[in-house]
């Protein structure tokens, strides 16, 4: 069967970066992945959350449980975007993020990635979807910088 943990651990490596697998897929046992008809995995649960999703496109989206196994993994300020009091609630509330109120921005982002929308004191607001690249997002004074898929309701 295509599609177990050990193969969806090195899809989560090569997206996100070293560690990432181990820290989504780690404690497999607890975890439920729903399939399609033709066996594919379409979503991974943890007791706490949704944990990603697995796109047609070969890419996982991420839940706001992902999100969370991420940041305690990744190095900042990979595959994060920083936004600062201002912003704190419309982005809880799952408001998209707009470049002129980002603090700092991981390098590695490409228009289209999976990212973590944190708060400049580190906690976890969103998750969602680089719409422009790193550079572009510093440089910007407008324009959409991450669309938010789902925010963090609970501090």
């Amino acid at each position: 069967m295509t599609g177990g943990i050990g193969e969806l651990a090195t899809i989560a490596d090569y997206q996100f970066g070293r560690g990432a697998g181990e820290a989504l897929f780690g404690f497999p046992e607890s975890l439920s992945v729903s399939r399609s008809s033709s066996g594919r995995p379409q979503q991974v649960h943890a007791p706490e959350g949704r944990l990603v999703s697995f796109g047609t496109d070969g890419r996982f989206t991420l839940g706001i449980e992902g999100g969370r196994r991420l940041q305690a993994v990744l190095e900042p300020p990979a595959y994060r975007v920083v936004v600062d009091d201002e912003s704190e609630p419309f982005v809880r509330d799952g408001k998209n993020v707009f470049a002129k109120f980002v603090r700092e921005v991981g390098e590695e982002i490409r228009p289209g990635d999976e990212v973590l929308v944190v708060h400049e004191e580190g906690d976890l607001l969103a998750v969602g979807r680089a719409e422009l690249g790193a550079e572009a997002i510093a440089d910007f004074e407008t324009g959409m910088a991450v669309k938010v898929r789902e925010g963090v309701v609970d501090s």
